[in-house]
Parts: structure tokens; sequence; C-alpha cells
């Protein structure tokens, strides 16, 4: 190998070391990176000026074909590195997966997400694969290492605003049975061993029970489930935990902020006693009675009705509508007749470990936590709050056999909570699993604000039949309320 003339530095080469130098330092000092970090400014500078390391090495090699193996590395490497900083400080694309926030978000949504909206969120596990939030798209292997690990931190933060869109990771999915990822494994838990218990012991009588009794039931409930999920690791996978930055993406509406007291009663959200605004697309599950026992396609198309929703409508009766698609039915008596709101029963709802009685439509009060407030703690609402204080935040918590709340081995009657948190719900208000099924997002799982719906492809219809919604594309996210 040939060693090539070295050229003499130029003042554009100047230009150029000193130019990226000082975006670099300027980069470091908005993320306040550690001081290890700015070891890497002399490099850019040598790249350009001084020249100690022989950066284009591969490129006086004599062989073509390794010469121009060597020029995609770098170039993809290159690109990788680019993806990974501005995936992580600027924007991320996200597509919308589920029906939680029809119809005002839909499925097949293409999202512009900005991470400064909320200030952007420095990575807690670094080494990671770009564009793969937990697993490798071949062989399913994990898209990251969990050394080194870094803590919580955020640039520039800005608060949440009430009623934003906000895509976030999803606080349950810190442990995951892989052949059961869409499912909520501290769910499963207690649907499992509940199912157990009742039978080998008869029913559960839990009214009848006092507290600390009931809390205890609770606990060899979970217990026996999680020991039946991890003994039948054929049916449910292995059981993974996940680091925050890790965890599935969920994107739902803000409708409460920290410290205020929310409730749900008959379907409307209230915040501090005060009804909130309700989203314009909002739905409900509804009753329909189909004259003709089914609707013409052009009358489903019409009124925006996707194939999967019109599937449980054509089979159980049973649809989410908008009061606009209400409306629309009900002028066409020849096709609908009578259409009611379904009563919503009482559903196992969050916390999964506590006896509320609680619906979807009728839940709470329940305050959220809010960083710097203080909460007085007994048995009746520790069920509540024990997931924010053991899990988010980081600290030992144990009932003993006196009923005392002991956190980090001490005697706790209060607790100060060391960071914000919002409740988080879908506008498909009977068919989103949100904050009512797993509780409350903590402010470091917050990922960033959908600005922009970029494209949107209807998945019920084909590129040249309608699928394209037109309409939709680089539409603002803001002015859907």
């Amino acid at each position: 190998m040939k060693k090539k003339e070295e050229k003499p530095v130029t003042w554009k080469d100047w230009a150029y070391g000193i130019g990226f130098s000082a975006l670099l330092i300027a980069f470091l000092v908005w993320i306040r990176a550690s001081f290890w970090f700015y070891l890497t400014v002399p490099f850019v500078f040598d790249a350009y000026v001084t020249r100690k390391v022989n950066w284009g090495w591969w490129k006086e090699l004599e062989n073509p074909v390794t010469r121009t193996i060597m020029s995609w590395v770098d170039a993809i490497v290159f690109a990788l590195v680019a993806v990974y900083f501005v995936n992580i400080y600027i924007f991320q694309n996200y597509t919308i997966p589920s029906s939680s926030l029809e119809k005002s978000l839909l499925v097949g949504d293409y999202l512009y997400v900005s991470k400064t909206s909320y200030g952007p969120r420095a990575p807690m596990t670094p080494l990671s694969m770009p564009l793969c939030q937990h697993t490798l798209p071949i062989g399913g292997i994990q898209s990251y290492i969990t050394w080194p690990s870094w803590e919580y931190k955020r640039i520039s933060p800005k608060p949440v605003q009430l009623n934003d869109i906000v895509v976030f990771n999803y606080p349950s999915g810190d442990t995951v049975a892989l052949n059961a990822q869409n499912q909520d494994y501290y769910g499963i838990c207690y649907e499992v061993g509940r199912e157990l218990y009742q039978q080998n012991f008869g029913a559960l009588e839990l009214d009848s029970m006092k507290t600390l009794e009931r809390r205890r039931m609770f606990s060899k409930i979970y217990s026996m489930g999680v020991d039946y999920v991890k003994r039948n690791a054929q049916q449910f996978g292995d059981v993974v935990w996940r680091p925050v930055d890790r965890r599935e993406n969920y994107v739902k509406r803000c409708v409460g902020l920290p410290g205020q007291t929310l409730e749900i009663k008959d379907r409307i959200v209230y915040l501090d006693g005060k009804a909130n605004k309700e989203p314009d697309n909002v739905q409900y599950l509804y009753q329909v009675e189909l004259v003709q026992g089914s609707l013409p396609e052009d009358f489903i198309r019409e009124i925006g009705l996707s194939f999967e929703d019109y599937r449980d409508l054509y089979n159980a009766g049973l649809c989410p509508l908008t009061q606009k698609m209400v409306d629309a039915m009900k002028a066409r008596p020849d096709l609908v007749g009578n259409i009611q709101l379904f009563p919503m029963s009482e559903e196992r709802l969050y916390p999964l470990n506590g006896n509320k009685h609680w619906t979807v439509d009728n839940y709470g009060p329940i305050w959220i936590p809010a960083k710097g407030a203080s909460i007085t703690l007994n048995l009746d609402n520790l069920p509540v709050y024990e997931r924010c204080i053991k899990e988010y935040e980081g600290n030992t918590l144990e009932v003993n056999d006196k009923g005392e709340i002991l956190i980090n081995g001490e005697k706790a009657d209060s607790y100060t909570f060391k960071m914000d948190y919002y409740w988080m719900q879908g506008d498909n208000r009977h068919r989103s699993a949100d904050s009512r099924f797993w509780g409350f997002v903590p402010e470091d799982h917050i990922v960033g604000k959908p600005i922009m719906i970029w494209y949107s492809k209807s998945p019920d219809y084909g590129v040249f039949d309608g699928g394209i919604r037109w309409k939709r594309l680089f539409r603002w996210v803001d002015n859907i309320k």
C-alpha cells in the first residue's frame, strides 16, 4: 500500500475544523454532556486540520474491491450516527398502530414527532441500534445493551399541556412476556392468578375483607399468576425487563396534569371539579340495530367507519362512534334502527391490586402526583401510588404484619414525589388501553409531541381505491382538538 502525498492544510480546512468543532461544543453544552464527551472535539478538529490520525486510510488501499466495501461501511456508519442523534434529540417518525385515538388520529397515520416540544430526553440506554425500539427486525434479538445506563435527564424541559396528544413509553411495559407483548404483563398475572385461586379455593369475597387482609389476598393472587406465567414459557414466552426508553411507544391525549384531581362521571372527565373539554371526535361504544342486517359500502365510506369496527357491528351489533357518525346513522332509518350507548360494566382497572369498583365511564376521584408535592399514605390509597414510589422512583416499599408502610426500611405515613405525572386517555374512550388500566405516566417516560401527519394510508383500501387520505396529508396535529 502506497501512502499518498499529504495535501497541505488550506483555509477551508481551518474553517471546517473550527466550524464543526464549535458546533459540536455548542451541542454538548446544550445537552449538558459530561466531561468525557468533550474529548471527541480534538478528533473532529484533527480530521480537518492537524491530521495526526489517518481517518481515510482505506482510501489508500490498492485493492479496488476493498476500497469500495470500506467506502460503503464508512457511509453506513456515518448515516447510522446521524440518524441516531436526529432520532434522539430532534424528531422521529411514528405510525399509529391501533384505533385508541380514532377518529382524531387514524390507523395508518404517519406522524412527525418533535423531541424538542417537551425538551429532548437524553438516552438512558445509549448503546442501541437506531430505529429499533427494543427488538431487531431480523432474528428477534434485543436491539440494545443495558450497560452503560444513564440517569434520566431532559434538555430544556417544557411541561406537557392539557389536551396535548403525546407519544410516551408504555409505563407498564417494564416487564414483558415475549409471546404476549401486546398484553399488560401485570394484568395477565392478576387475571391468571384470580382464575387459579377461584379454581382451587372458590369465589373471592374481597368486599368482606379488611384492607390489610385484602392486600395480602391480592399479593397471593399476583404471586400465583407470576409463577404460572414463568412455568408456562411455551405459552407466554420468556419474561424480560426493559429500561424506560426501550419500552413500547404509545400515543394518547393528556387529560390530566400533575397536581390535579381527576374524576370521570358519566364518561366526562372532571379536573378539580370542572369538566374538561371533550375531543371533537371522541368516540363511545354504541349498540346499533341494522335494519337490513348490513350496511352498503358507500355509506360505510361516507361516515368513515373502519372495516374492523364494521365487522364488530355486523357480528355483535356494537360499534365505537362519534356524535357526527351517530347523527348520520339516525338520518338513515332505512339502514339503522335503534341506536343507544352501550352500558359499560365494572372492569379490572388501575390499580389492579385495589378494589375500587370503578368503570371506564365512572372512575376516581384520583389525585395525579406532582414533583415536590406530598401525600398522606394509608392502606386505602397505597395501591394507587405504590407503583410510582417503587417502580418509577426507585424506592423499596413493603407493608409489615402490623399494617405499617415501610419505605426504604423506615416507617412512613407520607411521601414526597420526585417527578411529575400525567393522565393519558384515548379519544376512542371505550376501546383504549390507557391510564384507566395502567395508571400514571411519569415525566421520564415522555418521548415527544406529534406535530404533523405527513402521510396517511387506510389499511382498509388500496392505494388506487381511496386508500391514501389526501385531506390528512401535512395536517397539523395541534389542529385536531
